[in-house]
């Protein structure tokens, strides 16, 4: 009997510390290895940031991050000054096994270290130092008579996952320049790396290509779009013209942004379907003499590009000009959901495939998808593109995002090329988190977040070896019926959070109660940053 009360007591002991570690260690995502230490470092006016001209402009970025809830305009030096605490950022080529993302942080009563062996591992351990801070260091105003306190802490934290990734379509609805960028602060606060900028569609093309202007002169607008699914006929519009396109100058501005918070963008520029809105600037794109109209509805458009030799010239000048713009490594070409009637249907492009050769439009396709992978591959880029790639043979460098399910991705990596899971069921941020009952009109779906959180990148399918391949995993966004920014913080947050800890965190180490925990803290920071989260729902039940 002693011994079961002994245990009972032991268990609900841990349970409280359990629960007291979420409160003052309230860091999302979930750091992999955190040793609580005796008392707190408080930030004062006098703390100075330590750094050496590798680290100077980090250190200023801290100081810009801590100044407008505190008020402190904090000293950036080289060495510490006076008597007062101080924060020194420290690359340490010792800590390599922490790879270029990884960072150790000490928090003592007179000193903060933080060190790596790069930079984006500094940035990731000041962005956790912000989130072991009271929650109102977020504010954008001077708040008075708070102590600012940091407990105490030794934190050891590396990402399970290389790409850790959300997805923005600005085409179906066109978002301003200054949520772009708020939507890249909010990646990189949750410790990811990846902005997939879905750039082109039916519904609008959106990026400036200076030797096809047209492309935004007619592809950047649509003359109206459809209201409600527009599932029953005849389909309403709302009769208002609707579009946007940004220059290159804007985009360079963009990617410089994101540079800065260690966050790549890949840009995607769709096709061969998926392509009205640029056929619709260049009919001769198409594959018939006729001229259509930038998409006003959703789905996707029947007419897809032609595979003549001038339409594969095109869009290689097109990826010229954006690889250009974009420095990263991927570069995403779509390659998902092409209708093949048109091609059936064209002469020349079945005289195509006669000449190479090929016995079906799958085939076809693949030879479209392959022509893409030698020019980027030429340019030291790399095509990645949605699991319809598959169909017909995988270009050799190809890496698959796989939506349709992780079957895409599992077979992609089974065959040795790299993935990235995206899976609609887990990872589509436009489908319900609640309801739908109450909520905004969704495209359908329902992905609360504990399903989120449940998610789990690796399938069991894959051998450790082939498990190797998948990069990572990315949320979606896609915007249909998500007409402006302020919807698209409500769609994506907080599933994005529990997207993060999945792409960070070691799977052993997930726990969605301890996460909720987090997040009810977490959930303040956001609203000080302005940001139009989802109600948090614990468990949500799908209602019709």
């Amino acid at each position: 009997m002693k011994s079961v009360l002994q245990c009972g007591l032991l268990w609900m002991l841990i349970i409280i510390m359990s629960s007291y570690a979420n409160q003052i260690y309230p860091v999302i995502p979930q750091p992999v290895d955190l040793q609580p230490e005796e008392g707190f470092f408080e930030l004062k006016p006098a703390t100075v940031i330590v750094t050496d001209s590798s680290t100077r402009h980090l250190g200023q970025m801290l100081a810009d991050k801590l100044m407008p809830a505190t008020g402190y305009h904090l000293s950036v030096s080289r060495r510490s000054v006076g008597e007062g605490p101080w924060i020194e950022l420290k690359l340490n080529d010792s800590l390599e096994d922490l790879g270029t993302e990884g960072y150790r942080l000490r928090v003592q009563a007179d000193r903060i270290t933080i060190e790596a062996t790069a930079q984006p591992g500094l940035f990731y351990g000041f962005m956790t130092i912000m989130q072991l801070l009271p929650e109102e260091i977020y504010s954008p105003d001077t708040i008075e008579g708070i102590q600012w306190k940091i407990p105490c802490v030794t934190i050891t934290d590396t990402p399970r996952f290389q790409w850790r990734g959300m997805h923005l379509d600005v085409c179906r609805h066109f978002m301003p320049i200054e949520f772009v960028k708020k939507y890249i602060d909010l990646i990189a606060m949750h410790k990811m790396n990846t902005f997939h900028w879905h750039l082109t569609d039916d519904q609008g093309w959106r990026i400036e290509i200076k030797k096809y202007p047209k492309l935004t002169e007619v592809g950047g607008w649509r003359k109206e779009t459809l209201v409600g699914r527009g599932k029953s006929l005849p389909r309403e519009f709302d009769g208002t013209p609707h579009g946007g396109f940004y220059t290159q100058d804007e985009v360079r501005d963009i990617v410089a942004y994101a540079k800065e918070r260690f966050v790549t963008i890949v840009p995607e520029i769709e096709m061969p379907g998926h392509s009205q809105a640029a056929i619709a600037a260049y009919p001769e794109l198409g594959n018939y003499d006729k001229q259509f109209d930038v998409c006003r509805w959703w789905g996707y458009g029947e007419d897809v590009f032609n595979v003549e030799e001038s339409t594969i010239t095109f869009l290689q000048d097109v990826l010229a000009e954006v690889m250009d713009l974009f420095p990263g490594k991927f570069i995403h070409i779509g390659g998902d959901e092409v209708p093949k009637n048109h091609w059936k249907n064209s002469p020349a492009a079945q005289a195509r495939m006669t000449e190479l050769g090929l016995s079906n439009e799958e085939q076809l396709q693949s030879w479209f998808i392959k022509r893409m992978d030698t020019f980027l591959a030429e340019h030291g880029r790399r095509l990645v593109g949605w699991d319809e790639i598959l169909e017909g043979g995988l270009a050799p460098g190809a890496t698959v995002m796989s939506w349709r399910g992780t079957e895409g991705g599992i077979a992609a990596a089974q065959a040795g090329h790299d993935v990235v899971m995206a899976p609609g069921s887990h990872t589509y941020f436009d489908y319900y988190q609640a309801g739908p009952a109450g909520e905004p009109l969704a495209i359908g779906g329902f992905t609360p977040l504990q399903k989120v959180y449940a998610f789990e990148p690796v399938p069991d399918t894959l051998t450790e070896q082939q498990g190797k391949h998948i990069l990572g995993a990315q949320g979606q966004v896609w915007t249909e019926f998500i007409l402006d920014s302020d919807h698209v913080e409500y769609m994506a947050l907080p599933r994005m959070c529990a997207l993060a800890e999945v792409v960070w965190t070691p799977v052993a180490q997930k726990d969605y109660d301890a996460f909720y925990e987090r997040l009810t803290t977490h959930a303040q920071r956001l609203k000080l940053l302005d940001v139009n989260l989802h109600p948090l729902l614990k468990q949500a039940e799908k209602t019709e």
